[in-house]
């Protein structure tokens, strides 16, 4: 079976419409990708939060619907990738985020960058499904 054929996409019901041409997430044999997640409203699609944390808080939790959907978690995380569009707010993305995972961290890369809309915070991530198979990756 090709990689193609077995992807399959997870775009919750009541999530944020896309921006682009992308799937909101794929499942790929027990690894979940999730795009980029910005602060946006599910219903209305709409910007919400002023600060960096009102605008983390909402993201990870558009990442966190879209991983319900494939029937994962936060908790099952093993990378994310982080724009902010300001790293001087680092340490208070950083407070919100910490607060969403537990030890071991996934790893992570946090980059400055100019981001859709004006938003301060996108983020994307890839989580491990255990199937139950009892076999590692």
């Amino acid at each position: 079976m090709s990689a193609a054929a077995s992807r399959r996409v997870i775009a919750p019901a009541g999530a944020a419409a896309n921006t682009g041409a992308y799937s909101p997430g794929l499942v790929v044999g027990n690894l979940v990708f999730v795009s980029g997640q910005g602060p946006l409203d599910p219903v209305s699609g709409s910007i919400v939060g002023a600060t960096i944390e009102e605008q983390t808080e909402l993201t990870l939790r558009n990442v966190g619907a879209i991983l319900a959907a494939a029937g994962a978690s936060l908790a099952d995380v093993v990378k994310s990738t982080v724009h902010i569009a300001d790293m001087a707010q680092w340490s208070r993305f950083d407070a919100v985020y910490r607060r969403s995972f537990a030890a071991p961290f996934p790893t992570r890369t946090t980059v400055q960058s100019v981001l859709w809309g004006g938003i301060l915070v996108e983020i994307d991530v890839i989580a491990v499904i255990d199937r139950g198979t009892g076999k590692d990756l």
